[in-house]
């Protein structure tokens, strides 16, 4: 397959029939630009892969762009802290943004982006299009992806967590207690961290000869957490332990049980997953797995800033080890 020669501002210009200073326009994300001439720019942009070089100390201050699909979960506020930790050793201010709906920002998220030039974006479980990647990209803007939801995000940089062997150990834990009847609460079906838990959870069953795979798939939050917990619950046959997907759903699971009159861990064991705060202040603490947090995002920042740098680390896409933290929720089953 013969490439695609790279084209320079002059050569968009002339392919777009504009002038260098509307491509230049573009290329900031100025407004003043009709939204045909941005299209045909934008897809020549994309056709012949041009790239603006990295041109070290720019005017104003430097920025990150940390872009998250919900800042209404404790988890997130983990990541900000380690992002803002990492970023201003370096002295560089964070902008806050939320995907709103989905995991795939808006556009007028991008063009805010483009306007501003920040030195680099951070992911926080959210996709960009690859109309939107080839956008940053054209601008000399590196992105790292923290806890990649897709299977390959477009080759992206990322840091992520081993949700595999999270999944394994939370299971593990339990049968090792002695249950045999264990459910879990995962988080969306089509996310990968979701399914690798699910995968390890699953293996650890195989491995300790155990067929009931009681599996319900949720979305990260306590209200499925509580419905599923409930729905499972409920019937003659129940488990006697759950692992939840994320520590939010494990409090749902609390609340389920709670109402059906159970105790935790007597009548039913419960492991959650990221290990935030709030696991170790309810009654009775919460055993869950420890997502490094703090460490990814201030792995993310570090890999950014160095890619900002025209530096090429060695390593692009880093899972960190994950390890279980055993509090009072889990127990021996009180029936065998």
């Amino acid at each position: 397959m013969v490439a695609v020669p790279r084209m320079t501002i002059a050569q968009l210009a002339e392919a777009a029939g504009v002038s260098v200073p509307t491509v230049s326009k573009v290329l900031n994300g100025r407004k003043d630009v009709s939204p045909g001439t941005r299209a045909r720019i934008e897809q020549l942009i994309s056709e012949h892969g041009y790239q603006r070089r990295r041109t070290g100390a720019r005017s104003g201050p430097r920025l990150l762009d940390l872009v998250f699909n919900s800042l209404g979960n404790p988890w997130a506020l983990q990541v900000v802290r380690g992002v803002e930790g990492a970023a201003s050793a370096q002295g560089v201010e964070v902008v806050l943004s939320e995907c709103s709906v989905g995991r795939t920002p808006r556009q007028e998220w991008l063009d805010s982006v483009l306007a501003r030039r920040p030195t680099g974006v951070i992911m926080v479980f959210s996709d960009l299009e690859p109309d939107q990647r080839t956008q940053l990209e054209a601008r000399g803007i590196p992105y790292v992806v923290v806890d990649p939801a897709g299977d390959d995000e477009g080759g992206a940089p990322s840091i992520g967590s081993a949700n595999f062997d999270g999944g394994l150990m939370a299971t593990r834990h339990l049968v090792e207690l002695g249950h045999r009847r264990i459910a879990v609460v995962g988080g969306p079906r089509d996310t990968v961290p979701s399914r690798a838990r699910v995968a390890g959870h699953r293996d650890a069953l195989a491995h300790a000869g155990l067929g009931a795979d009681l599996v319900r798939w949720g979305d990260f939050s306590v209200e499925s957490g509580h419905a599923h917990g409930r729905e499972l619950l409920s019937g003659p046959d129940r488990p006697s332990a759950v692992f939840a997907g994320n520590d939010l759903q494990a409090i749902g699971v609390y609340r389920a049980a709670h109402e059906l009159g159970l105790s935790v861990p007597h009548d039913l064991s419960v492991v959650g997953y990221d290990d935030l705060p709030v696991a170790d202040w309810i009654i009775p603490g919460l055993t869950t797995v420890h997502q490094p947090l703090l460490e990814m995002a201030d792995a993310a920042t570090k890999l950014v800033l160095a890619l900002a740098e025209g530096e090429q680390p060695p390593v692009l896409r880093m899972d960190l080890a994950v390890h279980l933290v055993v509090r009072g929720s889990t127990s021996a089953p009180a029936r065998p």
